[in-house]
């Protein structure tokens, strides 16, 4: 029986990474030479090319996209038997990549991860801060915090909480275009995109009315913060979460519209890349941001329904 070349898919992982082989060379301490000849061994062995390859350019090819993800997997997976050999309290040592929403990340991620950090002073945490989808596993990525429906992936998830969404409008625009008195009204408004959401807000009301509203009107943006200055100057109604719109909910800046009516309920979930086995610092961090998030976040208004919770 052949044995899989592991060195070779370790070092695809790396040139992935750093997006050169020259940059996955400097990481990992050897020369641009070997690495291209370890590359080369892995085609051959699975009989198809992993990149193109240009004088300026890397990119991968179709096979060596599909394959990427293995090869984190299987460079991941290394990593943390290695660390998991290692005394314990010597492995709460080390980087820790995470990724979480902008505005949540900033109100919520960041003030926990300076505390979390003061508990462990050889811990060092590259936050990233993003609306945008992002491919953990291709990135890098050793946790995750997402809010929204689950897609269909390998991905490992658990919920942490409901995120509660609020329709809004200030006083000065409901003065000038009136109120709503159905989500079927919405239509007729003016109304402040979130262009990040893929296809229209499904809202039931009353009775089970189901309504669904395509939020574009004269702005959109890809950051909920971003549409807050529009709609506290009276130009639009919007659907946000709570940890973006509360505090002007309180001030009375804006106010909440058509409360008997609800978007499809969307949660906080923290996810990390497949396989159970992660370096101890992960999981430290891991066990941190799921007691404290959950202990923030509201009760639970239904049983959720993610393809993988662990």
């Amino acid at each position: 029986m052949r044995l899989p070349d592991l060195e070779a898919w370790a070092i695809f992982a790396c040139v992935v990474e750093h997006k050169s082989f020259s940059g996955a060379a400097d990481a990992i301490g050897l020369s641009k030479a070997t690495v291209s000849k370890a590359i080369t061994r892995l085609e051959a062995q699975l009989g198809t090319g992993l990149f193109h390859r240009t004088s300026r350019r890397l990119a991968l090819t179709e096979s060596g996209r599909t394959l990427a993800d293995h090869a984190q997997r299987i460079l991941a997976e290394a990593r943390a038997a290695e660390e998991a050999a290692n005394d314990g309290a010597a492995a709460l040592a080390g980087r820790v990549r995470v990724s979480a929403p902008m505005s949540f990340g900033l109100a919520h991620v960041a003030p926990l991860l300076a505390r979390f950090l003061a508990e462990h002073d050889r811990i060092e945490i590259e936050l990233d801060l993003s609306d945008a989808v992002t491919d953990i596993v291709a990135e890098g990525f050793d946790i995750a915090l997402r809010i929204g429906s689950l897609p269909d992936s390998s991905l490992r998830a658990r919920r942490l909480g409901p995120v509660a969404m609020h329709i809004i409008a200030a006083p000065a625009y409901l003065a000038r275009y009136g109120r709503p008195t159905h989500a079927g009204q919405l239509g007729e408004h003016r109304l402040l995109g979130y262009t990040n959401a893929s296809g229209p807000l499904h809202l039931r009301g009353p009775g089970g009315a189901e309504v669904a509203v395509r939020f574009a009107g004269p702005l959109g943006a890809n950051s909920g913060e971003a549409i807050l200055p529009a709609l506290r100057a009276g130009l639009g109604i919007a659907v946000l979460p709570d940890f973006i719109i509360a505090r002007d909910i309180a001030a009375g800046t804006v106010e909440p519209i058509l409360t008997d009516w609800h978007s499809t309920p969307i949660g906080l979930h923290l996810m990390t890349p497949p396989g159970t086995l992660r370096p101890a610092r992960v999981e430290a961090l891991i066990s941190f941001l799921t007691e404290e998030i959950r202990r923030q976040c509201p009760p639970e208004p239904r049983i959720d329904s993610a393809r993988l919770v662990d």
